[in-house]
């Protein structure tokens, strides 16, 4: 039979092309599924402020009348002015082993791509770096987390298959909570406190946070300034992302560092308990029952921690600002009784990143890319 690809528009097909997605992965013991209302808002022009500088166009493909494929076009004009280049992307990505379905799915991402003018398509990536990006390509027998992307192990062979080669790997690790803080990281804090005058911020509500949310994104714009693919946040994407995730997180587990003597924010650390299982269980919905696995894997007892957004300003990398960072976080996870934490992707040429973690026993246990094709 043929395959058919839809263009989708309204909202009814934008939820099917959501659910693809958890009905593809549903006896899948690895995958993460998303929440299906975070996911539409994603999708939403009118409430997520990355198309104020994005296009997009979003396609099921059906075989039999079912749903066997879907795929996202994107161009992020920032970045491909910031990068100097003429690039599409595409993303949310998803397919069952099928060449007809995968080279139907691609060739009308190609062809819109190609409408707009761009010579080249890469990804899985999304609109921003807030979004997943990197398709898994080792660990599948590993579990994923809430802020990646769990795929099968046929994509990347797909992928191949089409033309597509590797443009950026990222790699994961396991990080085991030690014992004590290393040696080495309480000499190098005290020494980067005295000498940078340098002060830890913890909070203790939500009042107290606020007045640093919109300091602690734009200094994530700076430290990620230079990172593949990377487009600075807009204040509307700080505000979007401030009512987002600041209600969300437990508040020991983030870690500030600032310069006493003007307030600014040159590190943050913002830390969560992994959720990758209750979100399972939710399936993809808060309710009836979704919000109740969710509250208990982030206030209960949880021996997992993810790393999720942590960032040092340029002129304080590589100064020991991260060994501050970790003084502070590793005896609240040991008061808290988490064994390990997930690092979630970090660039394979940032060695700087990957680097402070020599003093930690870890893991590498997965790695993810960008494919890149010119068109």
């Amino acid at each position: 039979m043929s395959i058919e690809i839809k263009q989708i528009q309204d909202k009814a097909d934008f939820k099917k092309f959501v659910k693809f997605n958890i009905e593809l992965y549903k006896h899948n013991p690895y995958h993460v599924p998303g929440l299906i209302d975070d996911e539409l808002m994603t999708f939403d022009k009118d409430r997520n402020p990355a198309f104020e500088f994005c296009e997009a166009a979003f396609f099921l493909a059906y075989k039999d009348g079912k749903i066997v494929g879907r795929i996202a076009g994107i161009i992020n004009h920032r970045a491909n002015e910031t990068w100097n280049q003429n690039h599409a992307r595409f993303g949310w990505v998803d397919f069952v082993n099928d060449n007809k379905v995968v080279d139907a799915l691609f060739d009308a991402v190609i062809r819109w791509a190609k409408s707009k003018g761009k010579d080249m398509l890469q990804g899985p990536m999304g609109f921003t770096d807030m979004d997943h990006e990197g398709m898994l390509i080792q660990g599948f027998d590993q579990m994923g987390t809430m802020a990646t992307i769990y795929n099968y192990a046929y994509y990347p062979m797909q992928l191949e298959r089409l033309g597509f080669v590797k443009d950026q790997d990222w790699k994961e690790y396991k990080i085991y909570v030690p014992k004590e803080v290393p040696e080495k990281h309480l000499r190098i804090s005290n020494i980067v406190r005295q000498k940078y005058g340098l002060k830890t911020v913890k909070f203790r509500t939500r009042k107290e946070i606020m007045p640093y949310a919109h300091r602690i994104f734009g200094l994530l714009n700076k430290a990620y300034s230079v990172l593949y693919g990377y487009s600075e946040l807009s204040e509307a994407q700080i505000d979007y992302y401030v009512k987002i995730y600041i209600p969300m997180v437990r508040l020991e587990y983030i870690t500030t560092i600032v310069r006493e003597k003007d307030d600014t924010v040159v590190g943050v650390a913002i830390t969560i308990p992994n959720l990758s299982r209750a979100l399972r269980r939710a399936k993809g919905s808060l309710w009836p029952t979704g919000i109740f696995h969710l509250m208990k894997a982030m206030y209960g007892k949880n021996p997992i921690m993810d790393f999720y957004l942590i960032g040092v300003i340029p002129e304080y990398q590589n100064k020991g600002v991260n060994a501050l960072l970790f003084d502070d976080l590793i005896p609240i996870y040991q008061k808290n009784n988490i064994v390990y934490a997930e690092s979630n992707p970090e660039l394979e040429t940032n060695m700087s990143v990957q680097m402070q973690w020599n003093y930690f026993e870890r893991k590498h246990h997965k790695t993810r890319r960008v494919y890149i094709k010119q068109i």
